[in-house]
């Protein structure tokens, strides 16, 4: 099946079209308060533009006669007995139209609160939304709301109807005052709509047409305005992104299949699979329904379903992500998100869900609740628990490394489902903001090495020394005292016959790390070296006293790995305020002020150990106590 083909069946599925019809097809969420007349606009539209199926119209009224209400447009959408006798819609209704321009599927999503679950899926499928405002009650919290998920689901064509503008007597300034409220609290959320129309969807006024009711308006009609905005293009031109969906064996062929959702692959391209970072090229690309005697495709683009095979057998399994090796999704174990929750129970910080993105499904941690957004006014506010229906800045971790995109550079795949045992609890955006991406740092670029074997064993060298060498990793926040404690302790240990010394810092950027910034990737790398320097000095039968913030609990995991049974985290324990009092350097002064961007516990998350070997709390003791705690845990463990 051609891509041509298989568009025009998808048509005839979506909008029971005839084969052969090739004109556009866009598909528009419509979304609002509850009562605002969602609905009634719809019905309307389709009424208007002779989309009904013959008969319709006359069936509903004939229904209104025997149930012995009056007719509303609102009918013509309302399918479900138990929206009819409720009078709010409750699912979304996806029911193909026609104007002389183009096609349609117009998905009408539920605006009650309760059922916002079902708006947001409508949304997702959008190519652009109709946001409908009541212009006898003007903009309400759940307009706010239906604007912010739009925005969070990457819908940018946005189309406003103030409807009801008969109830107003087609008041200017009533229209004006709510065009300004809703256009204002739009862009601040990044979101720019590009009409906002005067409507009354009961006297059809501005539906396909101008109305008499409204000369001062001169805008287009909602007809004309939905007639303006394009359909969603295949984004071919973007880094190829084809998530593996399963791996099928044909005779002596590995199929790995799949559907390219960005970009294009050819065969002989050079392909890396994330986040297990095999590489291997394109043999051949296979086609699911093989046209007779007609040549297998050598490229397959956006929007394709394909199989392909590679110039080796390497293993892959689903839910990885193929991509060229130069334009490279990030792999990491922890993101931020903004998620918009919809769990029946609040989402608490610890608590593992689903994580579902691509064809990946993943366990996913609740590592920290950063921010509660108002979607009214935008403002942020602190909990330890999120809401249903409520907004929030969250930090999620993985067990495993995963393979995702920024939603600011790859909307499609950049965004994510949560599910609570069998349940969607709630979608959320990706974003790397403070956190760095992992793939370099777990990627061996070096071949054909071999380990050269001590004749020295780490028995011998404890038996020389006195004790067991070992690693002592202080971590926290600048100021907390770790530098201080750090050389307090090596002169103390020192003074009764350790082999000891101390890496700070500032002084191993000053050498070793001197080419290292402080982006989030360049700390990771920082600490990466760090932590096998103290492993060599361990493996030597020194301890190594390290004193560095390292702000990311997966760079400590990986100096752990390095460190092995002998390493030791040390969690220098204060807390902001305190640390920000102190200030030997002045740099929490400089971070405020914007002199110094990303600063850990200011600009740049802390990441503080969740089970460290030892925790020393300087902000309630004194460093002679502190350095007797320290000492007397060195006695303990390192001891011949």
């Amino acid at each position: 099946m051609t891509k041509a083909q298989a568009d025009t069946a998808m048509k005839v599925i979506e909008g029971g079209k005839s084969v052969g019809n090739a004109r556009d097809l866009l598909r528009i969420v419509i979304v609002g308060h509850v009562d605002h007349g969602k609905s009634t606009l719809v019905g309307r539209m389709f009424h208007d533009t002779g989309s009904l199926p013959d008969g319709k119209f006359e069936s509903i009224t004939e229904m209104c006669k025997r149930r012995g209400v009056p007719f509303e447009w609102a009918f013509l959408m309302d399918a479900l007995q138990a929206e009819r006798d409720q009078g709010i819609t409750i699912d979304t209704s996806q029911i193909w139209f026609k104007t002389d321009q183009r096609d349609y599927t117009i998905i009408d999503a539920p605006g009650h609160k309760e059922f916002l679950k079902n708006m947001i899926t409508g949304a997702a499928q959008s190519d652009a939304a109709l946001l409908i405002i009541d212009a006898a009650e003007g903009v309400r919290e759940q307009s706010r709301r239906h604007g912010y998920l739009l925005h969070l689901l990457g819908v940018r064509q946005v189309a406003v109807a103030v409807n009801k503008m008969d109830l107003v007597d087609y008041d200017k300034e009533t229209f004006d005052r709510i065009e300004a409220e809703y256009r204002d609290y739009l862009r601040s959320i990044g979101v720019e709509p590009t009409f906002v129309i005067p409507v009354s969807a009961r006297e059809g006024d501005n539906i396909v047409g101008p109305s008499t009711n409204t000369p001062w308006y001169k805008g287009p009609s909602i007809i004309g305005a939905l007639d303006s905005f394009q359909p969603k293009s295949d984004p071919v031109d973007r880094p190829l992104r084809m998530p593996v969906q399963d791996v099928y064996k044909f005779d002596q062929r590995r199929i790995i299949a799949g559907r390219v959702e960005e970009g294009v692959i050819k065969v002989g391209d050079e392909l890396l699979f994330s986040p297990s970072n095999k590489t291997a090229r394109v043999e051949s690309i296979e086609e699911w329904h093989q046209v007779p005697g007609r040549k297998a495709p050598t490229q397959a683009e956006a929007g394709y379903s394909i199989g392909i095979t590679l110039d080796e057998q390497i293993f892959v399994e689903r839910g990885e992500v193929i991509s060229h090796v130069e334009h490279s999704p990030i792999e990491t174990d922890v993101f931020r998100a903004r998620v918009f929750w919809l769990g029946k129970e609040p989402m608490v910080p610890g608590k593992t869900y689903r994580l579902k993105l691509g064809t990946l499904d993943a366990p996913v941690t609740v590592q920290s609740i950063e921010t509660i957004i108002d979607t009214s006014d935008l403002s942020g506010t602190s909990s330890h628990q999120v809401e249903r229906n409520q907004v929030a800045e969250v930090v999620m971790r993985a067990r495993r490394m995963l393979a995702l995109d920024e939603f600011e550079t790859s909307p499609k795949s950049g965004r994510f489902v949560l599910v609570d045992k069998y349940d969607i609890a709630g979608g959320g955006i990706i974003s790397m903001e403070g956190y760095a991406d992992q793939r370099g740092l777990i990627t061996a670029r070096s071949s054909n090495i071999t380990k050269v074997e001590h004749g020295i064993d780490e028995q011998a060298r404890a038996f020389r020394n006195g004790h067991k060498g070992g690693v002592l990793w202080f971590t926290g926040l600048s100021g907390a005292g770790k530098s201080t404690l750090a050389v307090a302790l090596e002169k103390k240990l020192f003074e009764k016959g350790y082999n000891v010394y101390v890496l700070d810092g500032d002084n191993i950027r000053h050498g070793l790390n001197a080419n290292l910034g402080f982006s989030p990737e360049d700390r990771a790398e920082n600490i990466r070296r760090v932590g096998e320097v103290a492993a060599l000095f361990a493996r030597a039968g020194m301890i190594a006293i390290t004193s560095f913030i390292s702000p990311y609990r997966s760079d400590r995991d990986r100096a752990r790995e390095a460190g092995g049974d002998d390493f030791h985290e040390i969690y220098v324990k204060a807390d902001v305020e305190t640390c920000e009092k102190r200030d030997p350097k002045g740099l929490y002064k400089k971070a405020r002020s914007g002199e110094i961007k990303d600063f850990t516990g200011v600009s740049a998350p802390y990441e503080a150990p969740d089970m460290a070997d030892l925790e020393v709390d300087t902000s309630a003791g004194s460093v002679e106590e502190c350095i007797e705690q320290l000492a007397n845990y060195v006695e303990a463990r390192f001891k011949m």
